[in-house]
């Protein structure tokens, strides 16, 4: 297992989406501004907590030149609700709007250093972490959110500004890595 500190650069990687396209993080950052990699899977319960603010994310930072991409990183068999082809169903039925990609080996999760579902990576053009952590301070319930910190740490970056709180523990299901 490796890390990906803040202020350093992300690993890349190229992975197969559910919309049977490989997905390269460099593309990702040659087009936008600020790309949010977040570590997710079908069946965490947090993942279906935070699922709709991450759409709401998405829709309203998108235009900004933002995007999310999602990874699933679970091992599919010993969870087999994180297969490829469950994670088509699970955006289909849940409208995910950004993409959503597949970590079969583990490798990218391994070298991003990821530990729970949702944690994500916020990055800014050049690659360079600027957030990691939870996506806001309530995850049960939406309305009772203090701290929305990836909406902060996106508002400050796309303006140019310093991200003041840069790192926060992520809460959520443990990465389900292979045997």
């Amino acid at each position: 297992m490796t890390d990906t500190p803040i202020g350093s650069y992300a690993p890349d990687f190229e992975l197969p989406g559910i919309d049977d396209t490989v997905h390269h993080l460099a593309r990702y950052l040659e087009s936008f501004r600020a790309v949010g990699v977040i570590f997710m899977c079908n069946h965490c319960p947090y993942v279906r907590l935070y699922l709709d603010r991450l759409k709401q994310i998405q829709a309203d930072f998108q235009a900004q030149g933002f995007t999310l991409i999602g990874i699933n990183a679970n091992d599919a068999i010993q969870y087999p609700e994180d297969s490829f082809e469950n994670m088509k169903t699970f955006a289909a039925s849940n409208q995910v709007n950004f993409p959503y990609i597949r970590d079969v080996t583990q490798d990218v999760a391994h070298c991003f250093g990821v530990q729970k579902t949702p944690e994500v990576f916020l990055l800014d053009t050049n690659g360079l972490v600027r957030y990691r952590g939870q996506i806001d301070d309530n995850a049960n319930d939406p309305e009772a959110v203090g701290v929305p910190y990836l909406r902060n740490a996106l508002t400050q970056l796309l303006q140019g500004e310093p991200v003041s709180v840069a790192f926060t523990e992520a809460i959520g299901c443990s990465v389900k890595w292979r045997q």
